[in-house]
């Protein structure tokens, strides 16, 4: 992630969620999906308080919003596109994040699981109540985690 501006963060984050401009901008007090959109061409700088809902609603860590070089806010960083290093928006590889053992291997679950549970972790992850999946989505963590499958 080095190298890239905020603008490129913003559009990596919002795609990789999942979420148009005005979807994300509905997530985020005073901004419009017009905010948003010129934040990621570099025309307009966020409030350290926007980048941090931006954050949250986009399931990216605020640091990596926040700690993005100071008046970087344009487009045009290492990618060029707002793609990752395997070539596809949103996505990312080993290189663009560390991840433990653990997340690898609840990465493998989320990747293995069909949408509604893909879906359902999700908003379980953003702190919603969904109980009946609690114990599906544990039960599925369990055997992965112990080598069953």
């Amino acid at each position: 992630m080095a190298g890239k501006k905020v603008g490129d963060l913003i559009k990596e984050a919002r795609t990789g969620a999942g979420l148009t401009q005005a979807a994300l901008a509905k997530q985020v007090d005073g901004v419009s999906a017009s905010d948003i959109s010129k934040a990621e061409r570099g025309e307009k700088e966020l409030t350290q308080a926007a980048l941090k809902q931006i954050a949250k609603a986009t399931g990216v860590t605020q640091a990596s919003l926040l700690n993005a070089p100071k008046g970087a806010s344009g487009s045009g960083g290492k990618t060029g596109s707002g793609k990752g290093s395997s070539g596809k928006t949103g996505s990312k590889t080993s290189e663009d994040y560390k991840l433990t053992a653990a997340e690898k291997k609840l990465v493998d679950l989320y990747r293995a699981a069909d949408s509604d549970t893909k879906k359902a972790a999700v908003s379980l992850l953003k702190g919603e109540k969904n109980e009946g999946l609690l114990s599906s989505l544990f039960s599925g963590a369990v055997d992965l985690l112990s080598g069953k499958k």
